[in-house]
């Protein structure tokens, strides 16, 4: 059994950040085309940050990937968002049952008054994880969420990988003398 598996996901998120960076750039472009004269420092300044928002947010989700491990699940979006989740933390994990797919945010969002935690670079291929306790995310300024949704190119084998993953888990021996559930 490999120790780490590589699940892709959705591109549309990313692909739209790319053409917003290239309007972007095009716009600056046909400014300094039509300006008579523009500063060098702020301008150059104003591209290095344009530069490295590109990098970060359009080019960096196309290079991770979700892992599944033996024994966690870490989810990533970019060089921005990371998370790992304990398998045995998971409390269940299926197809999202979205009604509306156009509807599920893409990106890392989560909703107010909702416990859920959206992780999306596309919306197909759906699947949500269900946690045993609540857990607070800096990316959604310390709301807690008991619910990640998130995109994979294969749910299938992603939901096959995952079942032969929880399988391997030892069983808790609660009646044991020195049995510790830590709950």
């Amino acid at each position: 059994m490999e120790k780490r598996l590589a699940f892709p996901y959705g591109r549309a998120l990313a692909l739209s950040r790319m053409v917003l960076f290239v309007v972007a750039f095009g716009l600056v472009g046909a400014f300094l085309a039509f300006a008579p004269f523009v500063p060098m420092v702020p301008l150059l300044v104003f591209l290095v940050i344009l530069a490295a928002a590109t990098v970060l947010f359009a080019i960096s989700p196309l290079l991770t990937e979700h892992w599944l491990t033996r024994s966690r699940l870490i989810l990533r979006q970019g060089w921005y968002f990371h998370v790992s989740l304990p398998i045995a933390g998971i409390v269940s994990l299926g197809p999202a049952d979205e009604a509306a797919p156009a509807r599920v945010p893409l990106g890392v969002h989560r909703p107010l008054g909702r416990p859920t935690l959206y992780i999306t670079g596309g919306r197909t291929g759906l699947l949500v994880a269900r946690l045993g306790r609540p857990r607070r995310f800096w990316s959604s300024f310390g709301l807690e969420a008991t619910e990640l949704v998130f995109d994979v190119a294969d749910p299938g084998g992603f939901l096959r990988a995952y079942e032969e993953r929880r399988g391997l888990l030892t069983p808790v021996q609660a009646d044991r003398a020195d049995a510790d559930l830590r709950d």
